[in-house]
């Protein structure tokens, strides 16, 4: 912000009269309150004990305690959109935000580009004498832009943060998290042995920041985006929190159900005469072109389960409660330090969950989610062999659908699905204790995420500004809710909301919600002039089990054609329900652009999904060159991906070792028979593709050792992953095994030494190995 010079300008500076205000950095007014945004991740409205769930959550019952309680709050569906609107007060097409940053197509409403004039709340707080901070899951900048060579500049740093600690993308191991401080990626402090949680690490950061500003300037307040990765997979937790949980929730999903409900009414979540809306309420519908309703959307009803599914499926529930119960007493070590340093009552909290639960399990649940995003259904069979391992680094976890229907209940669906309350109705809490007198109410009017940051500026007394950082800003879409945070008569003035996510869609209008019938990408279903569309009086029916089209068809057309206006003007088209293959595989701009040859070297940084070499079921070969000085020599030399798929190259009791680890489940292992030899030499492994697996669309193959030119192992019938991965933990490095271990032969990060590493070639053209070693083996002699 820049003021016009008023002092004097003489001469002699004797004679001249400075003026610091067009210098100064800007300052808060005396007693501005604190900002704290507390975003937990697919977590349903009926998870929560303050919100009559059974999972035990004791810091966000202190907070419900101090503030209000919203029971009609609304998010997006989805993570990156949510999450976009919550920062910039704009709905998420406005600010080209659509779907997640890893799906976006190029248009204007689907770009995963923040536009600089629709600023988030950081910059506008940071221009206004605030620090800012930003701690845990950032998930706003593209894929293609998450890499060390690519531009910066949808980086936390340049969105008005000072400070970032935490992972750019989706989700994250929480044991073995892809962190990134400030602009740079950096190994976790410690080992999941020595104690190590995410959780923990983003609390202890959180008050770090906060520390390291308030010793020096004690009065002057801070804004800080705390987003932990619970409860979005992988559920990872220590055993004796899920072990809290024991027996809990051995009823199942529809008596879980029945009895939060009960506890909702009491509470006043809901309308005393609500009722369950149905498990599976679209079972039946077919797609346009006769297509089922997808399996992995379906839920397995609990009497219809064996003993062993019941045991699985109810420690999934067991291990996410204690995931989230954990997390939430890392955030009651933030409170317990804003209480002890005087600086609670003076801040303004706000709590929510970015979209309804996750139906990403499927109708079994998994142990490795990297299986979605590869197009498998985990099995219940494969599942009972970690059974005892589930919440540790062994596993990448995620509950089956039946508990993604019990945590959103009475809701239809979950998370994708912006057509249903389950995807979109999520607990959020507002607490200001120095300005909001209101404690432990609840507010039951109809509020979006988009309104939350219009609500904070006029806390703050602010009028949204004209411009940010020189930019013209466009108007906000969101409407402040103060007024009824105030008093519970009064009412918002918000009339209208417009959703779209994944191919569904649905609007909301003074009380009324109509959507289509629509199963969310990864269906892939099209055809969306075919859609049946729905009409609720949401206001009294809130899991939407009347639908009233029959009643009212001037009131549906009329909220058709309200969408179709809404969608015109905040860039809601095109629609897209693509396939999980098509989603990944369109075109995006990239600096690390797709190629046949990919080199790499040890000592530079870890290098991650979107700008790494991505296989994708395709013929391969690896070479690296190097040279052996020791015979004692071992060691990673280069890994791609971790436990739950991945393939690494490394040395091992003195010979040469490949495993391509298959989405956890089996660890296929080339060895050399004899001792690797001294010296400058080149260690490879090929794999040409020779077909699928019959009946399944697993690439097979045969996969080879290379010691030099001379063929020392071969593996017929290696499976590979199709895909990906995974969105996480699937980084590769050069020397050293990164993040989880590709193979359970040894403990990360297991450098190599005992020699040198110059250099990794991974080529994925389809040459033969033979003529590849002797390129490369020309270009390392004249090194």
């Amino acid at each position: 912000m820049t003021t016009e010079f008023k002092g004097r300008i003489e001469l002699d500076i004797r004679d001249s009269e400075p003026d610091w205000g067009p210098y100064a950095a800007p300052t808060a007014p005396e007693d501005a309150p604190n900002v704290l945004y507390l975003v937990w991740d697919d977590t349903g409205i009926a998870t929560w004990d303050c919100f009559g769930g059974l999972v035990e959550m004791p810091t966000m019952s202190r907070i419900a305690e101090r503030g209000i309680r919203l029971s009609q709050f609304h998010t997006t569906a989805l993570c990156s959109p949510t999450r976009a609107s919550l920062l910039t007060g704009r709905n998420p097409t406005t600010v080209g935000m659509a779907t997640i940053e890893e799906f976006t197509d190029g248009f204007p409403g689907c770009n995963g580009r923040i536009p600089f004039d629709t600023a988030l709340l950081s910059e506008v707080l940071a221009e206004r004498g605030y620090n800012t901070y930003c701690v845990g899951k950032w998930h706003l900048t593209p894929l293609e832009e998450s890499n060390l060579a690519s531009t910066k500049r949808h980086w936390p740093l340049s969105r008005g943060f000072e400070r970032f600690y935490g992972f750019m993308g989706g989700e994250t191991d929480q044991w073995y998290p892809d962190l990134v401080y400030d602009n740079h990626p950096v190994a976790p402090p410690a080992t999941p042995e020595q104690g190590y949680h995410l959780s923990k690490d983003l609390a202890d950061k959180t008050i770090e920041f906060i520390r390291d500003a308030k010793v020096i300037a004690p009065d002057k307040p801070w804004f800080s985006y705390v987003c932990p990765g619970a409860g979005h997979a992988p559920h990872h937790v220590f055993k004796d929190w899920a072990d809290r949980y024991a027996g809990k929730f051995d009823m199942g999903f529809e008596r879980y159900r029945e009895i939060v409900l009960e506890n909702q009414k009491k509470l006043g979540i809901v309308p005393a005469d609500t009722e369950l809306s149905p498990i599976n309420p679209y079972g039946d519908v077919k797609g346009p072109n006769g297509e089922q309703w997808p399996d992995q959307d379906t839920v397995r009803p609990w009497d219809e389960l064996g003993d062993d599914e019941k045991r699985l499926f109810a420690r999934m529930a067991e291990v996410f409660a204690g995931f989230l119960s954990y997390t939430d007493a890392q955030i009651g070590r933030i409170l317990d330090y804003l209480e002890e340093s005087g600086q609670l009552d003076n801040t303004i909290i706000v709590v929510i969950s970015d979209n309804g639960a996750s139906g990403e399990g499927g109708p079994n649940g998994s142990v490795n989610e990297v299986k979605f995003f590869n197009g498998y259904i985990d099995t219940v069979e494969e599942s009972m062999r970690l059974l005892d391992d589930l919440g540790g680094p062994q596993t990448y976890n995620h509950y089956p659908t039946g508990w993604a229907m019990a945590f959103n209940a009475p809701y239809k669906l979950f998370k994708r699905y912006a057509s249903h309350e389950g995807g979109i109705a999520d607990p959020a809490i507002i607490s200001w204790p120095n300005g909001i007198a209101a404690h432990g109410e609840v507010r039951d009017n109809y509020i979006n995420v988009c309104d939350v940051t219009p609500t904070i500026y006029e806390l703050l007394g602010i009028t949204p500004p004209d411009t940010v950082k020189g930019i013209p800003q466009k108007p906000l879409d969101g409407v402040s809710f103060e007024p009824v945070l105030q008093d519970s008569s009064a009412a918002t003035g918000k009339h209208t909301q417009f959703y779209t996510m994944l191919g569904t869609r649905g609007i909301w209008h003074d009380g009324w919600f109509a959507n289509t019938v629509h199963a969310a990408s990864p269906a892939g279903w099209g055809h969306f002039d075919r859609d049946r569309w729905e009409l609720f009086h949401i206001e009294a029916d809130r899991s939407q089990c009347h639908d009233l089209v029959t009643e009212n068809p001037d009131t549906l057309e009329e909220l058709k054609a309200l969408w179709f206006a809404e969608a015109e003007k905040y860039n809601g088209l095109p629609l897209g329900d693509l396939n999980i293959f098509d989603t990944i595989s369109r075109w995006r701009p990239n600096v690390a652009q797709r190629r046949d040859s990919y080199l790499y070297y040890p000592g530079t940084a870890d290098i991650g999904v979107g700008a790494s070499v991505e296989i994708q079921g395709r013929s391969f070969s690896a070479m690296a060159e190097l040279t052996i000085d020791d015979p004692g020599a071992e060691g990673v030399i280069f890994k791609h991906g971790g436990a739950h798929g991945g393939h690494v190259l490394f040395v091992q009791d003195g010979r040469l070792h490949y495993v391509y680890n298959f989405l956890g489940e089996e660890e296929q292992q080339l060895s050399s028979p004899d001792a690797i030899p001294l010296g400058r030499h080149t260690f490879g492994v090929a794999y040409v593709r020779t077909g699928t697996v019959e009946g399944s669309h697993t690439p097979v193959g045969d996969a080879a050792l290379y010691i030099d030119d001379d063929q020392v192992a071969m593996l017929a019938g290696m499976r590979i992953l199709p895909a990906t991965f995974g969105l996480a933990g699937a980084t590769l490095s050069v020397g050293r095994n990164a993040g989880s271990p590709v193979s359970s032969s040894y403990k990360p990060p297991f450098a190599f030494t005992g020699g040198v590493i110059a250099q990794v070639n991974i080529d994925v053209s389809g040459k033969p190995y033979v003529d590849l070693e002797k390129e490369f083996a020309r270009a390392f002699a004249k090194d």
